[in-house]
């Protein structure tokens, strides 16, 4: 009898503690988890990133794209800030921007609440109020990440989608992540902002494909040589050709019009499985938003540090 009240109490308080286990890892990231010890540094970082974005539209996409390509390899642990790791990745190099931003907020966090919010939050936060000023939506950004001690390029170049994805491996690269098929067609449709270069849009726009508007193609290629190693090979094309500085919805009725930039866009509307999300978003921009919003939040929860784990670092390129 009392080896089973003993064996009755043993499971109650293994159930307790797990039941506390999960209810504490819930816990860790929170949208107030700042509020007490550093009560200003949400809108320290917000004017930040307006300061930057107001000297240069572009810079909204370029930290969208930099929390993405963050989020994605190792978690959002602020890893690709790191020097010599992520950033010379095939898909970061000479094309992620946005560092000096970011380095920028840090020092302005720091100066009121040293040694207290990490680079991973500073990311997603910017990511956050760079798509609200440029008209794009807001959403609650959960807190509480610690930065990461490591970072990999070759890590990196496995993890990230690359310009030349088809449909199934890019499903498949966002399903890894947590992220549904229409998650990642909202995020995809961040390319309502910002500009690529001619390396990554070259082979769409000379291949003579069905799937390219034949004036679109011509007008791209004004700008773009058709073989690599000639003036004009980093010269940039706003991917949406429409509103390249406001988030909206063109970016889809770009595609329907078969007028997508990259290889990786067009293929979302080609005759496959993303189609219909495709013309969904085309015709109603508020459900866009709205769905960009939740798949930010829930690509804001991959694979966070938390607790004890990483860091908080003081600068955002180097570690402690």
């Amino acid at each position: 009898m009392r080896n089973s009240f003993i064996s009755h109490a043993s499971t109650a308080t293994v159930v307790f503690l797990l039941l506390l286990l999960s209810t504490t890892c819930k816990a860790h990231l929170s949208s107030t988890f700042y509020d007490q010890n550093c009560p200003n540094g949400l809108s320290t970082i917000r004017n930040a990133i307006r300061t930057a974005v107001s000297r240069e539209r572009r810079m909204a996409a370029s930290l969208i794209r930099l929390h993405f390509h963050d989020c994605f390899v190792q978690g959002c642990d602020a890893s690709i800030l790191l020097e010599d790791g992520e950033r010379n990745a095939v898909q970061n190099k000479g094309s992620a921007r946005g560092y000096e931003v970011i380095d920028s907020a840090k020092a302005q966090v720091e100066k009121i609440c040293p040694g207290v919010v990490s680079c991973a939050d500073i990311l997603a936060v910017a990511a956050r109020d760079a798509s609200v000023a440029v008209g794009g939506p807001s959403w609650s950004v959960k807190l509480g990440r610690r930065d990461s001690t490591t970072a990999s390029s070759s890590l990196a170049e496995q993890e990230l989608p690359r310009f030349t994805d088809g449909l199934d491996s890019l499903i498949s690269r966002f399903a890894t992540k947590g992220l549904s098929a229409r998650d990642m067609v909202a995020l995809s449709g961040s390319h309502t902002l910002g500009q690529a270069q001619c390396s990554s849009f070259r082979g769409r726009i000379y291949n003579n494909a069905s799937d390219i508007d034949v004036g679109f193609a011509s007008t791209r290629k004004r700008r773009c040589p058709a073989t690599t190693g000639k003036p004009g090979d980093s010269n940039l094309a706003p991917l949406d050709l429409v509103t390249p500085n406001s988030f909206d919805n063109n970016y889809f009725k770009n595609l329907l019009r078969k007028k997508g930039l990259l290889q990786s866009d067009q293929i979302l509307f080609s005759g496959g499985s993303t189609d219909s999300i495709v013309s969904e978003y085309s015709r109603s921009p508020a459900t866009f938003k709205s769905d960009f919003a939740s798949a930010m939040i829930k690509m804001g929860d991959i694979g966070p540090l938390t607790g004890s784990a990483g860091q908080i670092r003081r600068i955002c390129s180097a570690i402690n």
